[in-house]
């Protein structure tokens, strides 16, 4: 491929960056099985029926054509060509109705694969990318509780993370029965534009979602206020929340319309059993956060975001929420709440904003010398043997000079350099095999069956600049 040929907004990690991202894979999948979520991977594709009319995202969406089919597109509708999937859930609502009878429900998986979006590439946020998503589906029914432990299991992993320079991170929760209730309390009918436009407060501001409003959902400029002042409402606890909503309730007269104030209250319940149930078992990790509304269409209950302490200008870095009507089959349903890590864009942030990197390149612990290639087997021999006692070795490519292979050793940042014992010729003394720091410059005589490397220069890790 030519030089500069590389595609806006599909990443491709340097062998160190990776090592990175790794770390962060297999730190997520340690922390959602520990709370026994189970690993599943959908396909790439789905029929273009389910993927469509997802709220904002359907317009980003990679549909695939074959070849002999370009410019021919338009004889298929939509509706029946593959596309790729945008995120996990909708993947996972198929799964779910496809592998019922073989699941056992509540069912709890951990995902983690690439998707695929066609929006604008910028800092942070990729056309291609990584998704670490937790969910737990039920069959019919799906209790509350759920919808506080999920995110607490979400804050444990990003806990996790922060041995590799992430910040605190905090999940903002709303309840979209809350929302609506409001909404329709003041008049406007349009519920879904209303949360669409009011998902794109932090993007654009306050004034911009004004209008908006007005212009797209219909409302009038009081009408338009009181979302914005709904939207502006935080609180720790469940009385702080539910004294505020009140008193904006009556303020704006949604308490004279009594079903949908009651709708109003059903969220609000829930919203604060959340903030408090979570509060017990970590303070401070979830709060209410009105301006929460999440763009996809399909969520109808809690809804989240996740935001990093100090990093105001990366948005969301996990989001989610409870959706009932997602996945059906007949007349029987499959309700589900999920969170999703874009796990692409956090370790972006963590390699070029937290300073994260790896310990070294390779991972190998020890680099097998060669002194000419007739002897090459030997060579292998001994990396095989330390492979087998579960030490991570390599072998030198070329017989080169000693200098250039320890140069090459240093290069990827293998600790440890084995010579193998060289027998002279007249000499009854069984010659030793020697390993070398090159680290520390100390070197030693070792025996294949029984050395054991310094952990802390074996052990290949990833660190970051406090």
């Amino acid at each position: 491929m030519a030089k500069g040929a590389s595609i806006s907004g599909f990443p491709e990690w340097l062998p160190s960056e990776r090592v990175v991202e790794q770390h962060v894979i297999d730190t997520l999948r340690r922390v959602f099985e520990l709370n026994g979520f189970i690993g599943i991977e959908t396909r790439a594709v789905e029929q273009g029926s389910s993927l469509l009319k997802k709220g904002e995202t359907s317009k980003e969406i990679y549909l695939l054509s074959r070849l002999q089919e370009v410019g021919h597109e338009s004889d298929t509708p939509i509706e029946d060509r593959l596309g790729l999937h945008f995120d996990l859930t909708v993947p996972l609502s198929r799964y779910v109705v496809e592998h019922s009878g073989d699941l056992a429900f509540p069912f709890k998986r951990w995902q983690m694969q690439k998707v695929w979006r066609g929006e604008r590439p910028q800092e942070g946020r990729f056309r291609e990318f990584v998704q670490a998503d937790i969910d737990v589906v039920g069959n019919g029914e799906l209790p509350e509780h759920y919808e506080v432990e999920l995110p607490l299991v979400m804050v444990s992993a990003l806990e996790e993370l922060r041995h590799y320079g992430l910040p605190k991170a905090t999940v903002h929760a709303n309840n979209r029965k809350l929302s609506e209730g409001f909404y329709r309390g003041l008049g406007l009918d349009d519920i879904e534009g209303v949360l669409r436009e009011i998902d794109k407060l932090d993007k654009i501001g306050a004034d911009e979602v004004a209008k908006l409003l007005v212009e797209q959902c219909g409302a009038s400029q009081e009408q338009a206020q009181a979302c914005l002042a709904l939207a502006s409402l935080t609180a720790h606890d469940g009385s702080e929340l539910a004294e505020k909503f009140e008193a904006l309730s009556k303020q704006y007269g949604v308490d004279n319309n009594p079903e949908a104030y009651e709708l109003a209250r059903q969220g609000l319940a829930t919203l604060s059993m959340i903030v408090d149930e979570a509060a017990k078992i970590r303070p401070g990790s979830v709060i209410a956060d009105l301006k929460i509304a999440r763009g996809l269409d399909y969520y109808t209950g809690s809804v989240y975001e996740t935001f990093l302490e100090g990093a105001a200008s990366l948005g969301s870095i996990c989001s989610g929420g409870r959706y009932d009507n997602l996945a059906s089959q007949g007349n029987k349903r499959y309700p589900g709440v999920g969170l999703s890590i874009g796990l692409s864009r956090l370790v972006s942030y963590m390699l070029h904003s937290a300073g994260a990197h790896a310990s070294r390149v390779s991972p190998a612990a020890v680099l097998v010398a060669v002194w000419d290639e007739e002897d090459r087997a030997d060579s292998n021999a001994i990396a095989n043997a330390l492979r087998a006692r579960g030490i991570a070795a390599d072998v030198a490519p070329t017989a080169a000079k000693l200098g250039k292979q320890i140069k090459y050793a240093d290069k990827l940042g293998i600790p440890y350099v084995w010579f193998p014992a060289q027998s002279v010729e007249g000499d009854d003394n069984s010659a030793s095999d020697e390993v070398k720091n090159i680290i520390t410059g100390d070197q030693n005589a070792a025996d294949v069956k029984s050395w054991e490397p310094d952990t802390l220069y074996a052990r290949q890790s990833v660190n970051f600049e406090a």
